[in-house]
């Protein structure tokens, strides 16, 4: 399968080695995000106030059924695979700002794990995207939330980020009575020419997809019922 094949390219021409976490280092653009987090954090406060109306992962993206089919992983989409989603960045101008300074950003969104939600082992679809998490609301104590990578466990700290490949398998999970919440983004794989071009491609048909225009579509739809819903009040 050609997919397979360019992700086996990936190992050996990527910026940097081959491992479940990837160094901070790869992308100096993330110490801006982390230098401005509180304000990301306060746009995030701002919106849990409607927390119930927020769309569950599912709901936009139905393919994640397969590991999460209750009420407890909220979203809140800014980007998805390149589409910008522009009544949601209005909403919180600040962390849009912010993101526009992204180089490769495809995807972007609050993700928000309910009380004692656990997301299981689990594989991301496509190794030229890397996944960022910039944690935005962590419980104490910090320990009791955490994600496992290709076997390694790490723990977010508030107003840090942490790098990783999503196709090792990975899961997460928020054990402690709140909500836990990260600014959630994927961000093209730097590579060597003429792979880059090649990774471009492939992400571009990705987007065509039909499981990408169903969740847009569904993006879209929430957007509007939010709006209305915001109207009312």
């Amino acid at each position: 399968m050609l997919v397979k094949w360019i992700e086996k390219q990936m190992v050996h021409h990527s910026r940097f080695d081959d491992s479940p976490f990837i160094p901070q280092s790869a992308f100096p653009w993330s110490r801006g995000l982390e230098g401005n987090w509180r304000d990301v954090r306060a746009e995030l406060d701002a919106l849990l106030e409607h927390r119930e109306a927020l769309p569950n992962f599912q709901d936009i993206s139905t393919d994640q059924r397969r590991i999460t089919d209750d009420d407890q992983w909220k979203t809140y989409f800014f980007y998805g695979y390149g589409f910008r989603f522009d009544a949601n960045c209005a909403r919180c101008p600040r962390t849009a700002e912010l993101l526009a300074r992204v180089p490769g950003l495809k995807t972007a969104f609050f993700s928000i794990l309910g009380p004692h939600k656990h997301v299981p082992p689990h594989r991301g679809p496509y190794k030229g995207v890397v996944r960022y998490h910039l944690a935005l609301k962590i419980p104490s104590p910090e320990n009791a939330c955490g994600i496992r990578v290709g076997g390694q466990e790490a723990h977010w700290s508030e107003g840090t980020g942490m790098f990783f490949d999503d196709t090792y398998v990975h899961e997460a999970w928020n054990g402690t009575d709140e909500d836990r919440a990260v600014l959630f983004m994927d961000v093209v794989r730097p590579m060597a020419f003429p792979y880059s071009l090649v990774n471009n491609m492939v992400i571009q048909g990705i987007a065509r997809s039909r499981f990408v225009q169903e969740a847009k579509g569904n993006q879209d739809a929430w957007e509007r019922r939010f709006a209305q819903l915001l109207d009312r009040k």
